[in-house]
């Protein structure tokens, strides 16, 4: 049965990223604005110096005569005034009713109350030139002698001060967004960095073995993660003793059925002793009722020898002296030989193929003798008419061990459940067997505590139903 696992909430990196992320944002979000009026500000206030620069120099350049205002210009300050290779410039001068005295006619004017204003100052305006944004400056003067004034208008394109705030704003944004990277860059890492244990101590837990109750390590786990590991511990702590509370009962309780147990089977033969020698008691009346008494008291006794089995190997193999590098093959012939002719009782037939070699692999020549037995045994139970044995060894060092039959197999559903302690299939409350549930159960708990995996696999992937054992050298 597969575990779902838990939704888990946001992660710690997440957590504190998110809120300085979207004040960085916000921050960089008042930088392009400020720099956009700070280079909008700057890039006017050059540019429109400039232009009045200019408008000035023009008016030093006008005279008046008998016949008006005359702007006395060279061709060179022409050129100057009108080419440029970025903008485009253009200058007029009108008079009070706007008409044009010299320059391009086309050049747009202010409007008449900004003219009048630009007597004592040039004024700056903004206006259209061909379809295409200008900034000008208007500067009015007054003759001396003559009652009579003009206006001086010069105006240029907007495309150098748009490059020029371009490269402002680029100069501002483009460093906050490379400090923001590296910032953020660096607290990543330092997150990282401070959960480092955390992902160590989850590793070393994916690591162990599913018995492995000790302790997780505190060493470098962070202050603020120490009281959480410290529960864990407790709380590993509080397991390992449940389960072996749990496992004394199993013992105990299995180790005290024994006696009662065997009483109950003595008292079944001695009855069925007394009950032959009695003339007056049919067989077809008692005999069948005793034959299921002692079927069930052999079954009795066949479940508590395998609890206590189970019990002995958590705790024997719990220790690693008890296991030592061996030569498996010995160790199978001894554990098959009994099952061979319990199987040619019943008309299987049992075959084991192993090499001449010695085979080493670590194990315990006592349980790993109970592996194959229980092994066989349901072979015997439940499997075909043949049953195989093979041993082989690993190329990195090792031995593979696989028992296999040619039976119906176990439907692949199935398969995952073979392994839990009491579960012999659909209905096993029905069956009358004689198995109990635990051999399999026993079987994978002790190649696990040898240090090996144990598989199983059934039809339609192979003949019959395979259990391969995996042994380290």
């Amino acid at each position: 049965m597969s575990m779902q696992t838990p939704r888990s909430g946001p992660s710690v990196r997440s957590q504190l990223l998110r809120p300085l992320l979207w004040s960085w944002l916000v921050g960089l979000l008042a930088a392009v604005i400020g720099s956009y009026s700070l280079a909008k500000t700057s890039a006017n206030l050059a540019f429109d110096r400039g232009l009045q620069d200019e408008v000035s120099a023009l008016a030093a350049k006008l005279t008046w005569s008998d016949r008006g205002p005359l702007l006395d210009l060279s061709r060179q300050t022409m050129e100057i005034l009108t080419w440029d290779r970025e903008d485009r410039n253009g200058f007029v001068m009108v008079d009070a009713d706007g008409n044009a005295l010299a320059g391009d006619a086309r050049v747009p004017l202010p409007d008449t109350e900004l003219r009048q204003q630009s007597f004592e100052q040039p004024r700056v305006f903004d206006a259209n030139f061909d379809a295409e944004p200008v900034r000008g400056v208007v500067f009015s003067v007054t003759s001396p002698m003559l009652d009579r004034s003009v206006s001086i208008v010069v105006v240029e394109t907007r495309r150098k001060r748009q490059a020029l705030m371009r490269d402002l704003q680029l100069s501002i944004v483009l460093p906050a967004l490379a400090l923001g990277s590296v910032t953020f860059g660096l607290i990543g890492w330092a997150i990282r960095r401070g959960l480092q244990p955390l992902r160590e101590v989850a590793s070393q837990v994916a690591r162990r073995d599913t018995q492995d109750w000790r302790p997780l390590p505190m060493g470098n786990v962070p202050k603020e993660a120490a009281p959480l590991i410290d529960r864990i511990n407790l709380l590993l702590a509080e397991m390992e003793q449940a389960i072996l509370l749990q496992r004394r009962f199993v013992a105990d309780a299995a180790h005290q059925l024994r006696t009662p147990v065997a009483g109950i089977r003595v008292l079944a033969q001695t009855l069925s002793q007394e009950l032959a020698a009695s003339p007056g008691m049919p067989d077809g009346h008692w005999r069948p009722l005793l034959s299921q008494l002692e079927r069930s008291t052999d079954r009795l006794s066949r479940l508590i020898g395998q609890l206590l089995s189970l019990a002995r190997s958590e705790t024997a193999l719990a220790v690693d002296a008890e296991q030592q590098t061996l030569d498996v093959v010995p160790l199978l012939r001894e554990a098959a030989e009994p099952m061979v002719l319990q199987s040619l009782k019943q008309g299987r037939t049992m075959t084991l193929d192993a090499p001449d070699q010695p085979v080493l692999a670590r194990a315990h020549a006592l349980w790993l003798g109970e592996v194959v037995n229980n092994l066989l045994d349901n072979a015997c139970l439940y499997g075909g008419n043949l049953i195989e044995v093979r041993v082989s060894s690993l190329p990195e060092g090792g031995a593979q061990i696989i028992v296999q039959d040619n039976g119906p197999g176990v439907p692949q559903d199935q398969l995952g459940r073979l392994f839990e302690p009491f579960w012999r299939g659909d209905r096993a409350d029905l069956r009358n067997d004689g198995g109990t549930g635990l051999g399999l159960t026993i079987a994978r708990e002790v190649v696990q505590r040898l240090g090996g995996q144990i598989v199983v696999a059934s039809r339609p992937d192979v003949d019959g139903l395979r259990f391969t054992i995996t042994l380290a050298a």
